[in-house]
């Protein structure tokens, strides 16, 4: 226990205590899990983080540090078992990556009180998107889009949304794969995470810049993503789609209900 209390001191969150730490571990490996299923993993993490006393913009900024972690270890597993091609994938990631970037610059600049103000309210109604959004299809169905307006329309707007803000991003991008493109749901679900780690990254490259990472708490995060995301890569061809649903809802408004009451 002194050798844990000495790294936790070293990583200057002993003083977070045992339960808030444990919370937060726990917090970074369901989203990992989930987030590698269907997305949704920032409705999670970030009320979690805000659960710590940061800042809006700092928990933000460590969200993305820890969730490129988990994006990253369920894109690869899935691309090493060749649910996706890197050819296929790379114009959208780059899209996504554009978009983020303009969106993560942008919110450097909103007023920290309006911030702190409009992410539980965008968490409350990404919640209600998850609950109540139609079935996903199991096989693939007519495209709406073609694959350039789908590319230049869709993506952009979705990654300039996860640069502001993020929560349900993942979920964002497997449901426009299976609308717009006649995805079937895992399919969209493989190619959602390849273009939410550019997201991502672009996000943690600015993030990075203006210095709005705290890195002990971001720490814990990573270690419960890489767990969560690499069982979640093994089951997303075994667990049904409409269970992560409910899962994701029950988890964040739990994490939303606590923040809530912390504040008084």
């Amino acid at each position: 226990m002194e050798f844990i209390h000495s790294i936790l001191e070293s990583l200057q969150i002993s003083e977070l205590g045992e339960g808030l730490i444990l919370t937060i571990f726990i917090a970074g490996l369901v989203a990992g899990f989930i987030d590698t299923l269907a997305g949704g993993g920032g409705l999670i993490t970030i009320p979690a983080l805000m659960l710590t006393g940061m800042p809006t913009i700092m928990a933000l900024g460590t969200n993305k540090v820890q969730a490129i972690v988990g994006a990253a270890t369920s894109s690869f597993t899935m691309w090493k078992k060749k649910k996706f091609t890197f050819k296929e994938v790379f114009p959208l990631m780059l899209v996504a990556f554009i978009g983020s970037l303009i969106g993560t610059i942008v919110v450097q600049f909103i007023d920290a009180d309006a911030l702190s103000a409009a992410v539980p309210i965008v968490l409350v109604c990404v919640v209600f998107y998850v609950l109540l959004a139609p079935k996903p299809d199991e096989k693939d169905t007519e495209p709406k889009l073609s694959v350039k307006k789908y590319r230049l329309g869709v993506i952009p707007i979705i990654g300039f949304y996860d640069g502001i803000l993020g929560p349900g991003t993942g979920s964002l991008l497997a449901a426009s794969g299976v609308s717009c493109r006649g995805l079937d749901w895992r399919s969209a679900t493989a190619r959602a995470k390849a273009m939410n780690f550019a997201t991502n990254l672009a996000s943690v490259i600015v993030f990075l810049i203006y210095g709005k990472v705290v890195w002990g708490i971001g720490l814990i995060m990573i270690l419960g993503q890489f767990i969560g995301a690499k069982a979640g890569a093994h089951c997303i061809y075994i667990v049904n789609p409409k269970y992560i649903r409910w899962l994701i809802c029950l988890t964040s408004v739990s994490m939303l209900a606590k923040y809530v009451i912390s504040l008084r």
